[in-house]
């Protein structure tokens, strides 16, 4: 399980530092993304959420199999709740509940040919980059719960 945590982690801080910088064929929509975001913008975005997470798997992995202190607890609880929270305002409120028609129009652009498997709702569908994503980071607050029972 411990393994499990810090490889999902991991592909959360890569999918941070890469998404927006990699070509990924229908997984994402480099050029457009390019196109729409100035590099500085692309260069905060990526550095708002990497840093911190690389930050916390660095002490995640350096605690391998022992207790976490309560100051990384802290730091991953607080950390993995803004990430959840931003998912589901920049995704899942505007899909399912309230739509937000500057946001569709947006992300119609920047999504644009990327792949999905949810149906369009309120203009805009996620795509199954980021859903992956987003199940990815509920997974790793499962985990993180969770841990406490396997380690202590």
């Amino acid at each position: 399980m411990e393994m499990l945590f810090l490889a999902l982690q991991t592909f959360v801080v890569a999918f941070l530092l890469l998404h927006d910088w990699v070509p990924l064929g229908r997984l994402n929509n480099y050029s457009a993304m390019k196109h729409e975001d100035s590099l500085g913008h692309r260069v905060f975005v990526t550095l708002l959420g990497a840093a911190p997470a690389a930050y916390g798997l660095f002490y995640c992995a350096d605690y391998f199999g022992r207790p976490y202190p309560h100051w990384l607890s802290m730091f991953l609880w607080v950390m993995y709740a803004l990430f959840l929270a931003g998912m589901l305002r920049a995704w899942w409120v505007p899909y399912l509940l309230v739509p937000d028609a500057a946001r569709a129009a947006r992300y119609r652009v920047i999504f644009a040919n990327t792949h999905r498997f949810l149906p369009e709702r309120n203009g805009l569908a996620p795509d199954t980059l980021h859903t992956t994503l987003h199940a990815v980071v509920v997974a790793t607050m499962v985990l993180l719960y969770c841990r406490r029972l396997w380690v202590g």
